[in-house]
């Protein structure tokens, strides 16, 4: 089949379609170390919990916030260096840092060496996905766009299957410590390959035409309203000759995020891709944990095979079907960008919610094929449409500041809530595999928030897309 469809940009001359294929490829095979290295936390956490005597709050804070807080707020500053650098040598940096980070948490004595250890992943990863989406959009017309970051969103199921499978066999036969160092490494070896074999290509190359790029070369020089008016006054901790420069990228970045933050359908999707993933981290921090406490006599190693087996086939499968199938059915109606992850969202709730009360813990990991399968579907269109609603200098601070958005509360607070309300609840008459039971259930509120962020989106779309892109059909 051809990759050109008509309307859509064809790709540069010497960009081939095996070419295209291979940066693909290897992007979504650094985004998998970049999972693999982020839920591993979640794996050895009963041995790290029994080895340095951690409470539910402290696993949360490691599995939550610990990362999140600086993976998040870099996220912007490393966007901006990818939307005017090249794209490839962040990437190639962010990976080796990330993964040395995850061998140095091998090491750490105690929770405060472990808590800066992770720290620093969450500052490698802040270079991973922006610059990775950016140039996904310069080999992928927009078309073709959420099938493409479809396949580039495999890398979360696989490196959580990977750290499962690979994680938990190493965890099983040696240690915890031995566990993150054999993660780690490789990942500082493939970030050499990366930079070898990947090449930066031209921005904006997938195009045929869309609205001004009212980013690109943007200089500011007097401020305009209250907030950047602040950021001038802020620049007066710099050197008198750095001011005029440092402003114009404060007051540029304030309005890049103002005008995406307008557009009704990014902060739909915003809405949307949080919740949702506020009760997915939640769960991928606690689930070990929670069948450690609810069915003891189900093997850890059992559970590690079948965690593994599950996202290595449903979740893989539903992030695959649903890029793509929303690609297909944007053809005729760009509201699909908003109502597959919807259905895909409500069927998955009783799916969930059986998975978390039934007794018997072969019955609950069959629930839990569907329930992975169903919340895969929502990732590849919402990091499609990050791209496409964004002008093409700022698609990289696009993706980035979704993610600071998502991460902040997802990330460093789904975990997070799960830890602390266990504790809350169970500092009571409840014993701790109850509590923890509660806790994770009650992130279901998050899903019910995330449909209505995707309704909202729906609703949206046909008419942001228009304007965003010159395209009218559907």
């Amino acid at each position: 089949m051809s990759d050109v469809s008509a309307g859509t940009a064809a790709p540069k001359p010497g960009i081939s379609r095996a070419y295209r294929i291979y940066v693909l490829v290897i992007l979504t095979i650094v985004y998998t170390f970049n999972f693999l290295d982020r839920q591993i936390m979640g794996i050895v956490a009963p041995a790290v919990q029994a080895d340095l005597g951690l409470s539910d709050s402290q696993l949360g804070v490691l599995g939550g916030i610990a990362f999140a807080a600086l993976y998040t707020t870099l996220g912007i500053p490393f966007a901006r260096l990818a939307d005017r650098y090249n794209r490839v040598t962040i990437i190639t940096l962010s990976l080796a840092a990330w993964s040395g980070f995850t061998a140095l948490c091998g090491t750490a004595q105690n929770f405060t060496q472990l808590v800066l250890a992770r720290v620093g992943v969450g500052i490698g990863e802040a270079g991973g996905s922006p610059p990775s989406h950016s140039l996904i959009s310069d080999f992928y017309p927009k078309e073709k766009r959420a099938g493409a970051l479809a396949v580039y969103a495999l890398g979360i199921p696989i490196g959580v299957t990977m750290a499962y499978l690979g994680g938990g066999w190493v965890l099983q036969n040696f240690d915890w410590r031995t566990t993150f160092l054999a993660l780690g490494i490789p990942g500082v070896l493939f970030a050499i390959f990366v930079k070898l074999t990947i090449k930066e290509p031209e921005r904006g190359g997938t195009e045929v035409s869309a609205a001004d790029d009212a980013f690109k070369g943007l200089k500011i020089t007097e401020p305009v309203g209250p907030v950047e008016k602040v950021l001038r006054t802020l620049t007066i901790a710099f050197p008198s000759k750095m001011r005029g420069s440092v402003f114009s990228e404060l007051a540029s970045l304030w309005r890049a995020a103002k005008h995406l933050l307008s557009i009704p359908s990014y902060r739909a999707i915003v809405i949307g891709l949080t919740a949702g993933s506020f009760a997915s981290y939640a769960l991928a921090n606690w689930i070990v944990v929670f069948f450690n406490r609810s069915h003891p006599d189900f093997g850890t190693g059992e559970l590690y095979f079948w965690l593994g087996l599950i996202n290595g086939t449903a979740y893989v499968l539903g992030v695959f079907v649903g890029g793509n199938l929303v690609d297909k059915l944007a053809v005729k109606n760009k509201a699909a960008y908003g109502w597959v992850p919807v259905g895909a969202l409500a069927l998955n709730v009783p799916f969930f919610l059986g998975a978390m009360w039934v007794d018997d813990p072969v019955l609950s990991l069959i629930l839990w094929w569907p329930s992975h399968l169903l919340t895969g579907f929502y990732l590849g269109p919402c990091f499609a449409l990050a791209q496409t609603l964004a002008p093409v200098s700022i698609r990289a601070l696009s993706t980035a500041i979704f993610f600071f958005i998502l991460n902040m509360i997802a990330l460093g607070f789904g975990p997070t809530y799960v830890g602390l309300l266990s504790d809350i609840l169970a500092s009571g008459a409840m014993d701790n595999e109850r509590s923890l039971r509660i806790a994770l259930s009650s992130v279901v509120f998050a899903v019910v928030i995330s449909i209505f962020g995707f309704l909202y989106l729906a609703k949206k779309i046909p008419g942001d897309w228009a304007k965003a892109t010159g395209d009218n059909a559907g």
